[in-house]
C-alpha cells in the first residue's frame, strides 16, 4: 500500500548566525492511509518541528518528504500553500475561529480559498458540521458555543476540504477532561470513516486513543509501537 506520508532521513536545523542548531537529526517514517498515529516526546524532542514539516508549514534542511506520492520537501512556498489547502486539514490547540462569523461560515472558509461557489460551500460546511454532531448549531457564533463545541467546529473546518491527512496539534490542550473525551471520540470516528489522523500530544492518556505511538527524543525516533490500549480513562480534573 502506498503510504500517505513517507519521510526519509528528514533533518532540520535552525541557524543562529553561522551556527547550525540541529533539531531533527534523521527521521525515517511511513504512515499509511487510514492510520491513527500519535507523535509524542518531551519538550525539545522535535515533535513540533516535525508537525510543521508534515503540515507543509516548513521545509526540511535535508531528506525527502513524499505526501500522497508528491515530493513536497523541496517545493517553493506558493506550491506548498496549494498542497496545504487540498491535502491537509489542521486542528490546533488555539481554535482560530473568526468570532464575527457563524459556525457554518467558519467551516466554509477554506472552500473560499479553493474557489468553491457559495451554495456548495454551505452544503459542504453543513455536512462537515453534521459529522461532528453540530449541524443544529451552525448559525451560532463562537461566543455562543462551549469550548468543546468550538473545537468541534474547528475539526469540521479541517474536514471540509476532504483532506487526505488530518493533523491535530495538542487538540485538547484548552479543554477539560470530559470535553477532551468527547473530542477524542470524534477523532476516532473520523479515522474509522477512512481518514488518516496524526496527533501531536504530550499527554499519555490522549495518545492512548491512537492506534500507533511514535516517540521522539533528541530529534530522532526513540520508539514506534502499535498499541491497542483501552482509551476510556482520561484523568479527571
Amino acid at each position: 500500500m502506498q503510504p500517505v506520508i513517507r519521510l526519509e532521513n528528514i533533518q532540520k536545523s535552525y541557524f543562529m548566525g553561522s551556527q547550525a542548531i540541529p533539531v531533527l537529526k534523521g527521521i525515517t517514517l511511513d504512515i499509511l492511509k487510514n492510520e491513527y498515529v500519535a507523535l509524542m516526546g518531551p519538550s525539545g524532542s522535535g515533535k513540533s518541528t516535525l508537525m510543521n514539516i508534515l503540515g507543509c508549514l516548513d521545509s526540511p534542511t535535508a531528506g525527502s518528504y513524499i505526501l500522497n506520492g508528491k515530493d513536497v520537501s523541496k517545493m517553493p512556498d506558493d506550491d506548498l500553500a496549494g498542497v496545504r489547502n487540498v491535502e491537509i486539514g489542521f486542528v490546533f490547540q488555539q481554535f482560530n475561529l473568526l468570532p464575527r462569523l457563524t459556525a457554518a461560515e467558519n467551516v466554509a472558509l477554506p472552500l473560499i480559498y479553493a474557489g468553491v461557489n457559495k451554495k456548495e460551500r454551505m452544503e459542504r460546511a453543513m455536512d462537515a458540521l453534521d459529522k461532528v454532531g453540530l449541524a443544529s448549531r451552525s448559525h451560532h457564533k463562537s461566543n455562543e458555543l462551549s469550548g468543546g463545541q468550538i473545537q468541534r467546529v474547528a475539526i469540521a473546518r479541517a474536514l471540509v476540504n476532504n483532506p487526505s491527512l488530518l493533523l491535530a496539534d495538542e487538540p485538547t490542550g484548552n479543554l477539560d477532561s470530559k470535553t477532551s473525551i468527547e473530542v477524542m471520540e470524534i477523532f476516532g470516528k473520523i479515522q474509522e470513516a477512512g481518514n488518516t489522523v496524526v496527533l501531536v500530544t504530550h499527554e499519555e492518556d490522549i495518545a492512548a486513543y491512537a492506534k500507533r505511538v511514535v516517540r521522539l527524543r533528541d530529534g530522532l525516533v526513540e520508539s514506534d509501537t502499535t498499541d491497542f490500549k483501552p482509551h476510556n480513562q482520561l484523568h479527571t480534573i
